[in-house]
């Protein structure tokens, strides 16, 4: 069945991953009944050949009459989704083995209100409303692996308004969302401060008087040394020039020994831990670029990114 449904779904439309905005016309929206449609259509197959074989004209009105709305219902719940936009897709990156949030904007070309709208992915879906304004939904994906993992191919359906139909189109977005690696669950400590002659240096804890300055307005909150204030009677403040010696390097080959993926795993972990820990650290992996300390949310996601594209030990050069 999965084969099959495989195969269908390359004659549907698009064939190919799209730029956004996406807009769903006649083209694209498939639409066929659903369990209830298909018994009533056979309720509505007895009554007409029992009107007739009766001669009963009241009987066959209400066939009639009956098919007119269900063949109307078809309509509607193509209109359902007639003019519908995708315009964008974005999601936070994520450590693999979690679920990626997929935000996805939709609007309208009209002022009609879609209700029922259901968007789905394999076995996650999410209902919503779509009102002139345009509407954000958010869908759960999982992530498997690091590295860029592209947006799969999403499916918009209704059964509005009598659940006799579905209506359906696909969204298929040429963009890839970054899952960074799965950080190692025991690691070992972080690894010594490096100098600037790359000797290891003894941590220290940034609040000796030779670390510390007075408080200048637009310092970070982060910033101030709270106990060496509380004895000096001021705010004082850990001067990051004074820092550079304890600067954390972590460097590829400090996992030596380790396969590879888990030693991906282990830089990870690091960032997190030295992101925590507050330190400034940088960063130092095979044929690029070397990272130059810092820290900060920004600073992790470089360090992050950097590991997620890694090429896999199988594409390795």
């Amino acid at each position: 069945m999965a084969a099959l449904r495989q195969r269908m779904l390359t004659w549907t439309r698009p064939r190919a991953p799209e730029v956004l905005p996406a807009r769903l016309d006649r083209h694209r929206i498939y639409v066929l009944p659903t369990r209830s449609g298909l018994f009533f259509a056979l309720l509505l197959a007895a009554m007409l050949l029992g009107g007739l074989n009766f001669n009963n004209n009241p009987a066959l009105l209400l066939a009639l009459l009956l098919a007119g709305a269900a063949q109307a219902s078809l309509i509607a719940a193509h209109l359902q989704l007639s003019g519908v936009r995708v315009l964008a897709v974005a999601a936070e990156p994520v450590a693999a083995g979690g679920m990626l949030h997929l935000r996805i904007a939709l609007d309208a070309l009209d002022a009609r209100r879609r209700r029922g709208l259901r968007i789905a992915h394999a076995d996650t879906h999410v209902h919503t409303t779509l009102d002139a304004g345009g509407i954000t939904v958010e869908l759960p994906i999982p992530a498997l692996h690091r590295g860029l993992l592209p947006v799969p191919r999403l499916t918009l359906s209704t059964v509005q308004p009598l659940g006799l139909a579905r209506a359906w189109a696909y969204a298929w977005p040429a963009q890839a969302l970054l899952v960074y690696p799965a950080p190692e669950p025991q690691p070992p400590p972080l690894p010594a401060a490096r100098g600037s002659l790359g000797k290891a240096q003894p941590r220290r804890t940034g609040d000796e008087p030779h670390h510390l300055r007075d408080y200048r307005p637009g310092d970070a909150p982060r910033m101030v040394a709270w106990k060496p204030s509380a004895r000096h009677a001021h705010l004082l403040v850990r001067d990051p020039e004074q820092e550079q010696g304890n600067e954390l390097v972590l460097d590829w080959q400090l996992t030596a020994g380790l396969p590879y993926e888990h030693r991906i795993r282990r830089l990870a972990r690091w960032v997190d831990d030295a992101e925590r820990a507050d330190r400034r650290y940088g960063l130092l992996l095979p044929a690029q670029a070397p990272i130059a300390p810092g820290r900060g949310p920004a600073h992790r996601h470089h360090c992050l990114r950097a590991l997620a594209l890694l090429p896999t030990e199988a594409h390795r050069g």
